[in-house]
């Protein structure tokens, strides 16, 4: 197997995903900051990560934990300044650490000022044709102009004080671009330079499928079963990213976009990565699955097929900050996840089953064929945190589902970086702030502190399998072939050296002939492999 170079580094790496409100706060404020994450790229090297996405950093009224942008340009206050931004993707670059940015291209903020002149414009106007404004329906227009649903629960329309209405498939706060408008399209086009000028190493394009829309935004009662909503994955947005990657591939040093894409449709979802267009997308399939092994086997199967069309690495991801942690996830008696499974909320838990599942699951991420991303925390055992006073949350999801939806608050509790108590050092111990969002006292025992060099956390588990990751020539980008194995057992091989054995099973199962034992996510049980339990070996 060869292993990737430089120049495609993007198909074996391991990606880290930081939220900036909760990784580190480095003035004290209780909000996670870019002086934080400064303080702590010691924390991502020790690690061993290759690259570092950051969840939006932008000029934002933080409507939706800034994926409401105000100022694609800047950076928010409450996170530093530009300046800052630009010696952190300095800092990373000569500590080995590419940063990736978000990109929110579907919708901005009610405050930016294109949408601010549009309401100022009026009806008609030049500027209201950069989002997607319709007069209502009814006599007096006082219904909205179709049946579109908000992913955030609610209509999808928001009526303006004239009496029309403009589209927003999330937050009322975030109306959707127009991407049929030129000058939409040549203002991203502008936003891509003004990153990669700066040396950001590529983006992560939030819902990239959702760009255009079908031509007369149709009721979606009048479209057949089966057919692709027309608010998401229409033809047209094939020749944006065409555009953008034209962008993209001028500039030096090899950048790379990974698109989130929540489509369970092989087909479509691989013609976004073909050679001309994204480089990646999320595979959440694996995110989603039950702790199975003929359902893993499966979305394992599907995924290398997909993306073996177009020739693109599939990337392997557990958790992120929209998700319901795995350790959750996998402590329940369900263990897949639906898009809207956040909502699964106080279900019977089981940690010490849900962390032993999720150290195999670990295992089983890393040794598969392609690029690995990491949510904050998960490399340190976090939970979801269920029980955030409802006074105290700040998701949308919360308010605009009626209370129906907790949200996402609980993926994103900020980290316990060392004490024996709140904020974890968190915030700098001098100032006595609360985190933005409260820390349960039990992460007592799961602080970064806490985990160095403790041979059996987490934390440890993860830097091994990474150092052997980096180091082994069979893993990253590659093949795959499955090897025979009892039922509830997977079992493969990335090359004639190297094998994964996850054993999904009711009791412990043998090993198959192996030289040597690289990690195992638990000991073994008299040479046997125990349930819930992963192995990485060395093959005869």
């Amino acid at each position: 197997m060869t292993r990737t170079t430089d120049t495609d580094w993007w198909r074996s790496a391991v990606i880290y995903q930081i939220y900036p409100r909760s990784y580190a706060d480095g003035n004290g404020d209780g909000i996670g900051d870019l002086a934080g994450i400064r303080d702590r790229l010691s924390h991502l090297r020790a690690l061993g990560v290759d690259a570092v996405w950051l969840s939006p950093w932008y000029v934002s009224p933080m409507a939706d934990a800034g994926y409401d942008i105000a100022d694609y340009r800047d950076i928010d206050p409450v996170f530093g300044t530009l300046a800052e931004a630009e010696s952190l993707i300095a800092e990373a670059e000569a500590q080995g650490l590419k940063i990736i940015v978000d990109m929110v291209p579907n919708h901005c903020s009610d405050r930016h000022p294109w949408f601010r002149a549009a309401l100022e414009a009026g009806p008609g106007s030049p500027e209201r044709q950069r989002f997607h404004f319709r007069p209502g329906r009814g006599e007096q227009g006082d219904l909205p102009p179709n049946n579109w649903q908000s992913h955030f629960g609610g209509p999808a329309w928001t009526q303006v004080a004239d009496g029309e209405w403009y589209l927003h498939m999330f937050a009322p706060q975030q109306p959707d671009w127009n991407w049929q408008h030129p000058h939409v399209k040549a203002e991203f086009e502008s936003v891509l330079r003004f990153w990669l000028d700066r040396g950001v190493a590529g983006f992560r394009i939030d819902v990239a499928d959702h760009l255009v829309k079908a031509a007369g935004l149709p009721e979606t009662t009048m479209l057949p079963a089966g057919a692709v909503r027309p608010w998401r994955d229409q033809e047209g947005v094939h020749d944006i990213y065409r555009r953008w990657r034209r962008i993209l591939d001028e500039y030096p040093g090899h950048r790379v976009f990974v698109a989130e894409l929540w489509d369970d449709d092989p087909d479509r979802f691989s013609r976004y990565l073909r050679p001309d267009e994204l480089h990646s997308a999320f595979n959440f399939p694996l995110l989603q699955s039950p702790w199975d092994a003929d359902a893993l086997r499966n979305v394992v199967d599907t995924t290398l097929a997909a993306h073996a069309r177009v020739g693109a690495p599939a990337t392997w991801v557990l958790s992120n900050h929209d998700t319901t942690r795995h350790v959750t996830r996998y402590g329940r008696t369900d263990t897949s996840y639906a898009l809207d499974g956040r909502r699964v909320h106080h279900a019977p838990v089981d940690l010490d089953l849900g962390t032993r599942r999720a150290r195999a699951a670990a295992l089983l991420n890393l040794a598969l064929p392609g690029s690995a991303y990491i949510y904050q925390g998960e490399e340190l055992g976090l939970w979801e945190v269920e029980d955030i006073p409802l006074n105290l949350r700040q998701d949308p999801t919360l308010r605009q589902s009626g209370g129906t939806d907790p949200g996402r608050d609980g993926c994103r509790v900020p980290l316990p970086w060392a004490d024996e108590a709140p904020p974890f050092a968190f915030s700098p111990p001098s100032t006595g702030t609360e985190p933005w969002l409260p820390q349960p006292p039990a992460w007592k025992d799961h602080t970064v502190a806490a985990q160095d060099n403790d041979p059996g956390s987490m934390l440890e588990l993860y830097r091994t399998a990474l150092r052997i990751r980096t180091g082994h020539p069979d893993l990253g980008d590659g093949t795959l072939a499955w090897l025979p194995a009892p039922e509830g057992v997977l079992a493969f091989t990335r090359s004639s050296a190297f094998a994964c054995v996850v054993n999904l099973s009711s009791q412990p199962e043998p090993l198959p002939a192996h030289t040597r034992q690289l990690l195992t996510s638990v000991p073994l049980d008299d040479g046997m492999l125990p349930t819930d339990a992963a192995a990485w070996l060395e093959l005869l």
